[in-house]
């Protein structure tokens, strides 16, 4: 039996193709077409996106992505040190916006994430750049069945992020981040992003 057609690449209305889930929703679009699984580097944007994707588990990321400039402006644009010198009282602002997704074990990881970034000798970039797939002839998925939630790699990554202090960094919030940070590029066969 095959897999049903929406696991695989599909036309969108410019008649390009994309991964399914890249056309679920209007801001998925810009979101797959120029974001996802593109490399990103430095500090304060792998920041933005471990920090988003640890609020994202057990949520849609299309919550998240609707409340991504809530979430910037709630955490000072993920400024490391700014962050990292939050108190009670701006835990309290942030349990109380609205905007953002307000979970108390969310809010804190983020706090104590960035205070334990700012101990990293090479800084958080290298760090986590340093699982980046070292395969590049891995194959393509070919359909979304094809993606892992975690890996050998994502599963180091989480390892040492939390030998470092990190917490709410399990295997599969790592995954998410390398994917989204592109150190993976699981973008399916015949997606044009890919």
């Amino acid at each position: 039996m095959t897999e049903p057609a929406a696991r695989e690449v599909i036309p969108g209305p410019d008649g390009r193709l994309r991964c399914p889930w890249g056309l679920s929703a209007p801001e998925y679009v810009a979101y797959h077409d120029t974001e996802w699984g593109r490399p990103v580097r430095g500090d304060t944007v792998i920041f933005e996106r471990l920090s988003l994707e640890a609020f994202q588990s057990g949520l849609s990321w299309l919550t998240i992505l609707r409340k991504r400039e809530n979430f910037r402006r709630a955490f000072a644009g993920f400024d490391i040190a700014a962050v990292a010198a939050f108190g009670p009282a701006d835990e309290q602002r942030l349990l109380s916006d609205a905007g953002i997704v307000r979970n108390r074990a969310k809010v804190s990881a983020v706090i104590t994430n960035a205070r334990a970034a700012l101990e990293l000798p090479a800084g958080l970039s290298d760090l986590v750049w340093g699982y980046a797939d070292a395969d590049p002839a891995r194959p393509a998925p070919r359909t979304l069945s094809d993606l892992p939630s975690q890996t050998p790699a994502s599963k180091a990554l989480s390892g040492e992020l939390r030998k470092h202090g990190f917490v709410f960094t399990g295997p599969v919030t790592a995954y998410a981040t390398m994917q989204a940070c592109g150190l993976v590029n699981d973008h399916l066969a015949g997606c044009f992003a890919r």
